[in-house]
């Protein structure tokens, strides 16, 4: 079994070097770009619901319920 210990003192100096770039990237990757994705994702469906008609939106709701096994009639 291996034990994991701490970044060594060089590990550490090169982490400080590169840290605001990386903090940056990591950011953007890990917080920025699936908030976006999720927005324009959630307002491409509402702006989708407003034009459908409502028959169109029943229709859609009822086959989502019967794909996921819920039973609705």
């Amino acid at each position: 079994m291996a034990i994991i210990t701490g970044a060594s003192a060089h590990d550490t100096d090169t982490l400080d070097s590169d840290s605001s770039s990386a903090s940056g990237a990591r950011l953007w990757r890990d917080r920025i770009l699936p908030g976006l994705t999720a927005f324009v994702l959630g307002a491409a469906l509402i702006y989708a619901a407003g034009f459908a008609s409502a028959v169109e939106l029943h229709n859609a709701a009822h086959d989502g319920r019967h794909s996921a096994g819920f039973p609705c009639h």
